[in-house]
């Protein structure tokens, strides 16, 4: 037996969070409305009742975000450092190519990297090392790179797989 399509926006109300939660960017009314196969109008009262049912929770970490593109179900910023400790965010892509230069040729010498990726890879490793990526460790006049404790958890491998591919990687240097 199928379901009927929601019509009310108690009943898209549920299915509303759910998008919200999956999505990881924001998303549209008209596109949210389409997924559902819902009005806009049904879709924007569910997200409005949502909004209200996140701000009544006292003790609630999760807020309905907005800006221009969308919505979002989000953490709220007070509660961000707790995540960001167990979930990093992500990194911009010019970053991560430093990072996946660092993991593919580690260990490696910062001034190399430099060489290879510009003077913006300071700006990068300092990044790195402070999300715990990419471990800095003094070598000379330079320092030493290779990747951090955090990597394999940001990349969700598992730390027993992850020694082997990095071995590949470098032999094949």
């Amino acid at each position: 037996m199928s379901r009927s399509k929601p019509q009310t926006p108690d009943d898209l109300r549920p299915l509303v969070e759910a998008a919200l939660f999956a999505t990881a960017q924001p998303i549209a009314l008209a596109e949210l409305a389409d997924l559902l196969g819902a009005s806009q109008r049904a879709t924007r009262q569910a997200i409005e009742a949502l909004v209200v049912e996140y701000t009544d929770r006292p003790h609630g970490a999760l807020e309905i975000g907005m800006d221009g593109e969308g919505f979002i179900l989000q953490v709220k910023p007070l509660f961000q450092r707790v995540v960001d400790r167990l979930l990093p965010t992500d990194l911009p892509q010019s970053v991560l190519r430093t990072l996946s230069y660092i993991a593919a040729r580690a260990p490696i010498m910062q001034r190399e990297v430099v060489e290879a990726r510009g003077s913006g890879a300071y700006d990068h490793i300092k990044e790195l090392v402070e999300r715990r990526l990419v471990e800095k460790v003094p070598s000379g006049n330079s320092f030493e790179l290779r990747v951090g404790e955090r990597f394999a958890e940001y990349f969700r491998i598992d730390h027993e797989k992850l020694a082997p591919t990095l071995e590949r990687l470098q032999s094949r240097r």
